[in-house]
């Protein structure tokens, strides 16, 4: 498999905030949250609720990944990365719709977990960190490639949407 420096690097930094929310929540769990964070009926309940959005995560990335792999490249490039802008189906719902789906890995790991302090601050931020990048960085790499293509699907399509169809699609 054949990865850019981007790439490595976004994986680098998901692994980043996964382990270390996964610390810095245990570390709080055993001050703030310790009788909550040894409760089995809450554990029990977040394990469950936690693999269904892992489940839901998984599958929406899954079905984005395909269709932009199959939709957004053409010739030998690497993988990861797409060199023709896809605007149809569930891009032309919302632009990040993989980002969207993936964000709530952090909700789906934290519930794993059992944490409360990673479910309740530390998972919420670094789904706000998630956008800020791709607001940062996706988009200024997307106008880059794409130019004014891309310029003119911002204007028609949103970040991310939560209409029910859109939704649907994602998980589909």
């Amino acid at each position: 498999m054949q990865l850019d420096k981007s790439n490595i690097i976004r994986i680098i930094m998901w692994l980043i905030l996964l382990i270390g929310g996964a610390f810095t929540a245990i570390y709080f769990d055993r001050i703030y949250f310790w009788n909550l964070f040894q409760n089995v009926v809450f554990h029990v309940s977040s394990f469950i609720f936690g693999y269904i959005l892992l489940r839901l995560v998984l599958k929406a990335a899954r079905n984005t990944g395909k269709y932009l792999a199959k939709m957004g490249r053409e010739g030998d490039i690497p993988r990861l990365q797409t060199n023709r802008l896809v605007t149809t189906e569930l891009y032309g719902c919302m632009r990040h719709p993989m980002h969207f789906g993936l964000m709530f890995f952090f909700l789906a790991f934290a519930l794993l977990l059992g944490s409360p302090s990673f479910i309740l601050v530390i998972a919420p931020l670094e789904m706000l960190f998630m956008i800020i990048m791709i607001k940062l960085l996706e988009e200024k790499e997307a106008e880059k490639k794409f130019g004014q293509a891309y310029r003119d699907y911002k204007k028609r399509v949103p970040f991310f949407s939560i209409k029910k169809e859109c939704l649907r699609q994602l998980i589909k």
